[in-house]
Parts: structure tokens; sequence; C-alpha cells
């Protein structure tokens, strides 16, 4: 085997060998962020086109405790999404982490 073959295999293992871990915080800032703007865009959408046949009482099933609409209930609602977003992504990441380490 020449030398450039066996440095070749060695970055090939090496690239498989190496574990991708996921940083919770930015997976949190992402998604918090994700879900804090969809739910201000739906909001949104809700109060331009209130005739559209567009179900946004179903954002109660997700967020408790919001209703349409008041600005508390915005409030609560935008919090409970940022908070959301970061239980995902601790839990995931969480769990992605450390199966990603264990193989």
């Amino acid at each position: 085997m020449n030398h450039a073959t066996k440095c070749c295999e060695q970055a090939h293992a090496s690239h498989y060998s190496r574990v991708h871990h996921i940083a919770i915080g930015t997976l949190g800032m992402a998604l918090s962020l994700s879900f804090a703007l969809s739910f201000a865009l739906c909001i949104l959408g809700y109060l331009l086109f209130p005739a559209l046949p567009i179900a946004h009482s179903a954002l109660s099933l997700f967020l408790p405790g919001f209703t349409l609409l008041s600005w508390t209930s915005f409030l609560l609602g935008l919090i409970e999404s940022v908070f959301l977003g970061w239980y995902i992504a601790i839990v995931f990441g969480a769990i992605y982490n450390f199966i990603a380490s264990r193989r």
C-alpha cells in the first residue's frame, strides 16, 4: 500500500468516526425565533384576513391559555412559543447528542 492510499483511507475513516453534536443553544434560539415568528404571522394573518377559513383557535391546542385575541393573550402565546422552542431544543438536542456520542 502506498503512502497516498494510506493517508486517504485514514482521512476517510476519521471523517466517519467524528461525532457531530448539535449546539443546543443555537438550536434553541433558532426554534424559538421560528415559532415566535410563525405565531406572530398567524395572528397578523388573522387580523388582516379574518374571513379566511383557517382555524386560528387551533393555536390553543399547542399554547395553553391562548384565546383569540387580546394583548395579554398575544404576549402569552409569544412567550409560550419561545418556551416551546427551547423545550424541544433541550429535549431533542440532548437525546440526539447522547445517541450521536454512542455511535
